[in-house]
């Protein structure tokens, strides 16, 4: 079974490589549990898709700074920024509970700044 850090390392590496979907099917469980300050609840992995795709209006993939990781047992937290052109993701912050080695829940927070 792997950890809650192997999970949550899995997920970063194949956002950086913009590979959504090897992410969804490797670290995600089918019924996880979104929360976001943009989009309220959502639910699965087609949830998951939604939110990304919000995000990726503002910013590609690749374009990800990952700043500090903290994990305890079943618990992660990531604090993370984005730069794409004229658009700055700053402080962006992603909570997860990990179980069974996917994730089965996740919070969605961040500030977007852009350029005029």
């Amino acid at each position: 079974m792997r950890s809650t850090r192997e999970v949550l390392e899995s997920h970063l590496a194949y956002r950086s490589a913009g590979d959504l979907e090897a992410d969804l099917a490797r670290n995600y469980a089918d019924d996880v549990v979104l929360l976001s300050w943009g989009e309220g609840v959502r639910h699965g992995k087609d949830g998951v898709r939604r939110l990304a795709g919000i995000l990726g209006c503002y910013v590609e993939a690749g374009t990800y700074t990952y700043d500090r990781l903290v994990v305890d047992d079943a618990y992660g937290m990531l604090h993370w920024r984005a730069q794409d052109g004229r658009t700055h993701v700053r402080a962006g912050a992603d909570s997860y509970v990990v179980r069974d080695g996917v994730i089965v829940a996740q919070t969605i927070a961040y500030a977007v700044d852009r350029a005029g």
